[in-house]
């Protein structure tokens, strides 16, 4: 009951801090029998938190770094979400024993339960995989060899289009498992250190498969930006589509480094989007002329949802915008690194908001009676969902008004910038065309770029 409890605040925390979670590949994960969920590692904590919320394989431990047990504030949760403290060298000069997790993990495993690890081995902000560590394929090959039970490695890609934003998207992708039978294990027998390696390189092959990699966060940029280009406007990508598309792109980019028509594209791209940021502009303003009549009609839209949120978000908005505020001070100032950000920002708000409900549920009830509290609880749960709603109206609006302020007074610099940008979009185009994998079926076809608007 309590487990069941954990997941549901686990998922509903997700499903809040997420505004959409797609994923793919649910298909691979086998019905029964102990699974290793092997991954990526870009969010820390938050990275356990989403295979928890979408594998639909319970319950499910994995392994952490022990240095969150250094957030107080953490352990409760750490502890109740059955994460399983792990070592490592780099962070005590190479001295560390992790016998005795190895040792939960393998009681883990051979109880036909799940476990998940990055094997990776730290979170990092890197935009690729980092060189995977050997300790996951040790420790399907050593439960193997032990005869009790029979594991599979299922490679999960966590690709978040923006990792410490609140109400980001995320796609998670199931690759195919690897199942580690009786081949594996009688190269184990023979050659362990070896067939350690062969393993932990079938890994890294399989996990390239389900993420976004690129040499550096320059050239990963690059390829966003042509992919944006390329993409016809009517078309609304979902997160598994966009990083595929982007992908797609990183092969064929890989491929034709030294192609001079590429180098020549990518300067005039990286000009393109240096010219964007100088004027404060953002590549889609530049999609179709704006005119006042349509701006000041959107503007109006936006104001009028606005208007109906706000009477539902008020009562809960001097509970709720404190606890961001708080959440975020918390994340960007008691985080030991980058990657730590978003996973104490969830934690605050999740010690908080409880708290602070539970306080005001107290206060009503002893003035008012229970029936009282339980309103106001219900109350502040519906006022936080628009408080939300709200915040993500007053964004939009916002970036309107400076959009219709920009392109209006920047006049002859837009209309440059156009031309600029139609030439883009068709060169892309071209290059896509020619490097295509012909193998792979097309995400787009040719009446998708012809129809009108689509630039």
């Amino acid at each position: 009951m309590f487990h069941r409890l954990i997941i549901s605040l686990i998922r509903t925390v997700a499903n809040t801090f997420f505004r959409r979670i797609d994923v793919v590949g649910i298909e691979n994960i086998p019905a029964e029998g102990p699974v290793i969920f092997a991954g990526n590692h870009p969010n820390a904590l938050m990275d356990g938190w989403l295979l928890i919320a979408k594998c639909e394989r319970w319950p499910l431990y994995f392994l952490a770094n022990a240095k969150l047990w250094n957030y107080r504030m953490l352990v409760p949760i750490l502890r109740a979400t059955g994460a399983v403290p792990v070592y490592r060298r780099e962070d005590h000069d190479g001295e560390v024993d992790n016998q005795q997790a190895f040792e939960k993990v393998y009681e883990i495993i051979e109880s036909g339960k799940c476990m998940a690890i990055f094997p990776e081995g730290i979170s990092h902000a890197e935009s690729q995989l980092v060189k995977l560590k050997t300790g996951t394929a040790r420790i399907a090959l050593a439960v193997a060899a032990r005869g009790k039970t029979h594991v599979k490695i299922v490679p999960c890609g966590l690709n978040y289009i923006h990792r410490h934003r609140f109400r980001s998207q995320v796609l998670i992708e199931f690759g195919e498992p690897i199942d580690v039978g009786e081949k594996w294990l009688r190269d184990y027998e023979n050659k362990e250190q070896d067939t350690v390696r062969q393993l932990t390189e079938h890994l890294t092959q399989a996990l390239k498969s389900v993420t976004l990699n690129a040499p550096d966060w320059r050239t990963l940029r690059f390829i966003q930006t042509a992919r944006r280009l390329y993409k016809p406007s009517s078309a609304d990508l979902t997160p598994g589509q966009y990083v595929e598309l982007s992908r797609r792109f990183v092969d064929s980019y890989l491929l034709a480094i030294d192609d001079p028509e590429m180098q020549a594209f990518r300067d005039e791209l990286e000009n393109y989007q240096s010219r964007l940021e100088m004027l404060g502009l953002k590549d889609y303003q530049l999609r179709y002329p704006v005119t006042l009549g349509h701006a000041f009609r959107k503007i109006m839209l936006r104001g009028l949802m606005m208007l109906a949120l706000l009477p539902l978000a008020i009562p809960g908005a001097l509970v709720h915008l404190p606890v961001g505020w708080i959440a975020a001070t918390v994340g960007e100032r008691f985080s030991y690194e980058m990657d730590d950000i978003a996973t104490l920002k969830v934690f605050a708000t999740i010690l908080l908001l409880p708290l602070i409900y539970l306080i005001i549920a107290i206060v009503v009830g002893m003035y008012f009676g229970i029936w009282w509290a339980a309103v106001a609880m219900i109350a502040l749960s519906f006022s936080f969902v628009a408080s939300v709603r709200l915040i993500e109206a007053e964004a939009g609006l916002f970036i309107s008004m400076l959009s219709v302020l920009r392109l209006t007074r920047l006049g002859s610099e837009v209309e440059n910038l156009r031309t600029t940008r139609t030439a883009l979009v068709n060169k892309v185009r071209a290059l896509a065309d020619r490097l295509a994998d012909p193998t792979l079926p097309r995400m787009f076809a040719a009446q998708d770029f012809g129809k009108s608007g689509n630039k």
